[in-house]
């Protein structure tokens, strides 16, 4: 072509990001929390989905060791390693090859090296004796990019809540626990997947979001994720919406049906597809709330235990757990469970 040249400088189109560190960190452990939070904050921004197995991002490893209070050592470059473990376990054999060098009399040599994750060791790939002979072929440096205060605070206001500042707000404005909070802003898709649920059930039971979110975050963690384990799917391929999750757990804090009752539902909707409504309106199982029910239930099995009533009078407690689970068993699970206690109170009292 007379006017362009159809050399794709980028290869494949996409653009290569590249992120240098400063050389501070001191063990495998602190590198592999540095690239997983790293990895963390670019899924967050949509900078690239952060899959280190498929080349989305990789970790160029340089390791030096050095006696205390010494200047830096020679250090080797260990190039495209492709998981945050592999990291860690370059790193450790490197910097124990080095020392075992050194240790014997040898030098450490500048070189460029590969990682086999098979044996968790490195070896060499090419030696890089001074800094020319980083070049492959002559080129200039490039100019200076110059970004003025301006362009850096419109792409400050442009970025999302990260996820050290999710987490925080989960904690103190939702009031999380400090290991929920960790789960839900773990992975930025159960971040979102857990907001979408939580505008959901404080829309279906007339609350602030506050005031469901302790509900939302236990039924996602305990309960969703659990059951989408054992049928082998994670949250991004879930049968189950954010909003038939807030429908089943509307019904539960309305007690249309009890929390035992909505593992069963759940199991269904994750089978079917259904809704919740649909699931126990279906299947009868809404619970009993009607007193006089619960109590002829209660009274039958008292008179049906009197040793154990006396038992439980002459002071051992214990038991109130049996009357319960055997109320619960005689109204097929149905019975809602604090008037249950109610009712067993009164009468045992």
């Amino acid at each position: 072509h007379p006017t362009m040249s159809y050399v794709d400088l980028n290869r494949s189109g996409v653009a290569l990001m590249e992120i240098v560190s400063r050389p501070d960190m001191r063990s495998p452990a602190e590198a592999g929390a540095y690239l997983s939070k790293l990895r963390t904050i670019l899924r967050y921004v949509g900078s690239c989905d952060g899959n280190m197995d498929q080349g989305s991002m990789r970790a160029d490893v340089n390791v030096s060791v050095r006696k205390p209070g010494e200047e830096f050592g020679t250090r080797t470059e260990t190039k495209n390693v492709n998981s945050v473990r592999f990291v860690m376990q370059a790193i450790e054999h490197e910097a124990n090859r080095q020392v075992d060098v050194l240790e014997s009399g040898g030098k450490i040599v500048q070189e460029t090296r590969l990682f086999d994750p098979g044996t968790g060791t490195t070896r060499s790939m090419r030696s890089k004796e001074d800094a020319h002979d980083y070049r492959y072929f002559p080129d200039p440096d490039l100019l200076p990019v110059e970004l003025d205060d301006a362009f850096l605070e419109e792409c400050r206001a442009s970025l999302p809540e990260l996820p050290d500042a999710k987490r925080h707000r989960y904690e103190n404005a939702l009031g999380l626990s400090a290991y929920n909070a960790g789960v839900l802003t773990a992975e930025v898709e159960t971040s979102r997947w857990f907001e979408r649920l939580l505008g959901e059930c404080a829309t279906a039971q007339g609350k602030q979001p506050a005031d469901v979110a302790k509900q939302a975050a236990n039924w996602l963690i305990s309960e969703l994720f659990g059951a989408l384990n054992k049928i082998g799917k994670g949250l991004e391929d879930s049968p189950v919406s954010p909003e038939q999750g807030a429908e089943l757990l509307a019904l539960v804090g309305k007690g249309t049906i009890s929390g035992s009752i909505a593992k069963q539902v759940l199991e269904i909707m994750l089978e079917t597809g259904d809704g919740a409504t649909a699931i126990v309106e279906r299947e009868g199982l809404k619970q009993e709330s009607d007193t006089g029910a619960i109590e002829a239930a209660v009274d039958a099995v008292l008179a049906a235990n009197g040793d154990k009533v006396e038992q439980y009078k002459g002071g051992k407690e214990a038991l109130f757990g049996f009357f319960v689970g055997q109320t619960m068993k005689a109204m097929q699970g149905k019975a809602n469970p604090q008037v249950v206690n109610e009712i067993l109170k009164a009468k045992l009292g």
